[in-house]
Order: structure tokens, then C-alpha cells, then sequence
């Protein structure tokens, strides 16, 4: 089916974009003007395209993805109020580690800490065993996507969880570092992959008792896991 003329700026990016801009000016008026507003969303979109396997539904993405960025921006100015803390997981890909870490984070403490992730150098999509792995256990990141590493992010977290990118995670004071040795997902197995994730997951709870948020555990309890039933 061919496309009309007259829907040629219904389809053009551009115009997607600035749809966004819009929308995003709105929701965030009087805490960022709308140039800032503009240039991240223009920023956030040719990011996500740099490596993106699809581009079908980039600028939808890149206005998920904008509208995260200015909220930290603001949370970091102050003009929004962080209610619960908030835990930025950084890899290399953030298509392994990193997104199992955020997904896993938000199955056990609910709604009482807030989960960014990013990535040093973003793949393409989430690696597939990674998406089984979590599958298998209840949680789905069908909608999740690596997303590049951003300084407006980074200086919103209360703690900066970093998975094998080296230095490149800027430092800021008054924020929690913590540097977890673990093996990179990529090319392995889907049995090593649930050792990963089930390692993660024991460091994960560590953290949330650190931050005061395991009131949530309840709520996200995982079964056994699979890694050890199937020893």
C-alpha cells in the first residue's frame, strides 16, 4: 500500500519529534526550558539510532527515553522531589548485566527505590538469553531497550552500580560506587547466563537492605533459583 503525499509529514521523524518536543515542553514547564527540552529529544533519538536493530518505533523511544533524561535533569536541579532512592545499574552494552540488574531490582523492591540503565557503548537489543533468563522467572523486558550512558542520569542516582566500563562512569561526590565483578553475558549459555542473573540477584538484595528499601521483597519474592535446582 502505497503512502499519499499528503501523509509523507505524518511519517517523517522530524515532525515526530517536534510532536515530542511539545509534549514534553508541557510536562516539564517551569523546571527546563523548552530548548533544553528540544536538544535532548533531538540527542536522544540520533543516540538511539547510532546502534538501534529497528527504526520503525525509534522516535517513540527516543521520547521514552528524553522524557527520562529531563527527569533527572530536574530530579538533579531539585525541582522534583526523589521520594525513594535511586539506583543506577551501568555496563558496557546494557543489553546484559546491567538490564538484568534493573529488572530484577524492580521485581524485588517494587515501587520502593526508582531503576535507571544505561550502557558505555549501547548494543543493538537486549541479548535473547537474557530475555530467557528472565522470562523464565516472571519478569518481562520485552519493552526495555539499551539506552547510551548520559551524564543528566548519573548526577540524578543516590547510587551508581558499574559492570565492567571502567572508568567511564563520571564521579560526582556524595553518591555510592560500587563495582560488581561480573562475567559478560554476551556468548554464553542460557545456563550461565541463570548463574549470572541468580548472582546479581543476591547482590541486589544486599544493596536494597543498604538503601532501607527490603520492605519490598515481599511483594517481588523469586522462586528457588533455577541455577540451583537444576545442580
Amino acid at each position: 500500500m502505497s503512502t499519499g503525499r499528503g501523509q509523507a509529514p505524518l511519517l517523517s521523524p522530524d515532525a515526530v519529534l517536534h510532536r515530542a518536543a511539545e509534549r514534553l515542553a508541557l510536562q516539564f514547564t517551569g523546571m527546563v526550558s523548552e530548548e533544553t527540552v528540544e536538544r535532548v529529544v533531538y540527542e536522544s533519538y540520533t543516540a538511539l539510532g547510532r546502534t538501534a536493530r529497528v527504526s520503525t518505533h525509534l522516535a517513540s523511544l527516543a521520547e521514552k527515553f528524553a522524557r527520562d533524561r529531563l527527569t533527572a535533569l530536574a530530579q538533579s536541579r531539585g525541582l522534583i522531589v526523589k521520594t525513594v532512592p535511586e539506583v543506577l545499574y551501568v555496563c558496557v552494552q546494557n543489553s546484559g548485566r546491567s538490564q538484568m540488574a534493573a529488572a530484577l531490582t524492580r521485581h524485588l523492591a517494587g515501587d520502593r527505590v526508582h531503576v535507571r540503565s544505561a550502557g558505555s557503548q549501547p548494543g543493538e537489543g537486549i541479548l535473547p538469553t537474557v530475555v530467557e533468563a528472565l522470562a523464565e522467572i516472571g519478569i518481562d523486558v520485552s519493552e526495555e531497550f539499551p539506552k547510551p550512558l548520559t551524564d543528566d542520569v548519573v548526577r540524578a542516582a543516590d547510587a551508581v552500580i558499574t559492570m565492567g566500563c571502567g572508568d567511564a562512569c563520571p564521579i560526582y561526590p556524595g553518591k555510592r560506587y560500587l563495582d560488581w565483578e561480573l562475567t559478560d553475558p554476551a556468548d554464553l549459555s542460557l545456563a550461565d547466563v541463570r548463574v549470572i542473573r541468580d548472582d546479581i540477584r543476591a547482590r541486589i538484595a544486599d544493596l536494597l537492605d543498604e538503601l532501607g528499601a527490603t520492605g519490598g521483597l515481599a511483594a517481588g519474592v523469586l522462586p528457588e533459583p533455577i541455577s540451583d535446582r537444576l545442580r
